[in-house]
């Protein structure tokens, strides 16, 4: 099984949450967002620098910044991994 965040990912592609790798108040937050393990996640767009990333989660549209997506890993789907 090959692991990514979710920052490694760009418009188009669909992401598993496996796990969320933060504690505290951050890691409350993005559960409460939706992004829960197994979830599943649509990249939607990304700003011109390339921070904040639009994505599609529980059927909301949530942006968020390099710093709380590199802490959230999972898989790719439609690549080599299995969906």
């Amino acid at each position: 099984m090959n692991h990514h965040t979710l920052f490694d990912t760009k418009p188009g592609d669909r992401f598993r949450i496996r796990e969320i790798r933060v504690e505290g108040v951050l890691r409350r937050r993005l559960l409460d967002l939706g992004f829960i393990p197994g979830a599943l996640v649509e990249v939607l767009y990304q700003s011109p620098l390339g921070d904040p990333v639009a994505y599609r989660v529980s059927q909301s549209t949530i942006a968020l910044r390099k710093e709380e997506s590199q802490k959230i890993w999972g898989e790719k789907l439609g690549d080599e991994t299995n969906e």
